[in-house]
């Protein structure tokens, strides 16, 4: 049996239809496989064009925050011991740096006539005191009205002011020390006439101690009165003492605040004017400790660090640094465990992709 014509054409045109698709299907399944692996080729182009960062687990602790300020010691108090009365330095009982009891005389000046005067006054109130026990006795025997008895009642009293007088006069002739302290400057020699006001010398009070400094206003509400607080001495000495004052008006020159440590100082073993770093306890609460390299700061000029999220993208953090170590700064500002970036920090910004490598 023939084929007509007509059915070997339509037969070849079935079969190139057949055959283009057998073909297309082919082709195009090598296409979506080219397609598909030149879309993972980008991704792992794109991946490693991330930049490459060094980054650490940083827990958070619990830590004792502190206030750290430089200052310097200073005597609880300074006087400057003058005379009340007038006349010539006789001694000088005390010596120029040593320590003094409260009372101890410090100059004595010449009694000259005083002790004359105090004489003649405890001799008039013996006169008075007969001349009034004679008043009432005879007042008993109605030989006297009680105007004049309470006259010489009167009289006694005065003599008894005058020796009180004379008394106070002649003590003052030994200008004492208000308070135990150092006796630290005379200025007075024996032979120096002293009128009334002029110094004898200087007294200074070194136990309790006063370390003093000045913070920041940032930081008054970190401190109050009462607070822990330690010093070290430039000599290398350390006092421990207390917050007892601190100001509530600032220094218009400097915006800072005057805080005064009292601490013990036995013997007066730590001088006055030495300079000290003071660590001021304020509390405690949640930090981190990081490298001192980590922290940078942002386009805003605020102080951080850069962390790496789980995504493995960058994010900023404001910290604030609340003591210095030779391990590194405490600061606060980060909540939980973080990945801390150490090495790259400085040329990656918030948001960006990058690549942590493992160490």
């Amino acid at each position: 049996m023939r084929w007509k014509s007509s059915y070997l054409f339509a037969a070849g045109i079935v079969a190139v239809i057949v055959l283009y698709f057998i073909v297309r299907g082919i082709m195009g399944g090598q296409d979506r496989e080219a397609q598909a692996a030149e879309t993972r080729n980008a991704a792992a182009a794109a991946a490693k064009s991330d930049p490459l960062v060094q980054a650490v687990l940083t827990a958070e602790q619990i830590k004792p925050y502190a206030v750290v300020m430089r200052g310097h010691t200073e005597a609880a108090r300074s006087v400057v011991v003058r005379a009340e009365t007038a006349g010539v330095v006789a001694a000088t009982p005390a010596r120029e740096g040593a320590f003094v009891g409260r009372g101890q005389v410090l100059c004595r000046l010449a009694v000259d006539a005083r002790q004359a005067s105090l004489d003649q006054a405890r001799a008039n109130m013996k006169s008075r005191q007969l001349q009034r026990e004679a008043s009432s006795r005879l007042a008993e025997k109605g030989y006297r009205s009680p105007t004049q008895v309470l006259q010489d009642q009167a009289n006694l009293d005065a003599a008894t002011a005058s020796v009180r007088q004379a008394q106070v006069a002649l003590d003052q002739v030994n200008i004492r020390a208000p308070f135990s302290g150092v006796f630290d400057n005379r200025d007075a020699e024996v032979g120096t006439y002293l009128a009334p006001g002029q110094p004898c010398g200087t007294v200074i009070e070194l136990d309790p101690l006063l370390i003093v400094g000045d913070i920041s206003e940032t930081e008054t509400s970190r401190v109050v009165v009462g607070a822990p607080a330690v010093a070290t001495l430039v000599s290398g000495q350390t006092v421990a003492g207390r917050v007892r004052y601190v100001a509530r008006e600032a220094d218009p020159a400097t915006r800072t605040y005057r805080v005064e440590v009292e601490a013990r100082n036995p013997n007066g073993a730590a001088r006055s004017g030495l300079s000290a770093q003071v660590r001021l306890s304020s509390g405690a609460g949640a930090a981190h400790l990081v490298p001192q390299t980590a922290l940078v700061l942002n386009s805003a000029g605020q102080q951080g660090v850069r962390y790496v999220l789980p995504d493995n993208r960058v994010a900023f953090a404001p910290v604030t640094v609340i003591d210095e170590t030779p391990q590194g700064v405490w600061v606060s500002g980060l909540r939980g465990p973080v990945r801390l970036i150490t090495v790259g920090q400085s040329y990656v910004s918030e948001g960006q992709k990058v690549r942590v490598a493992s160490r």
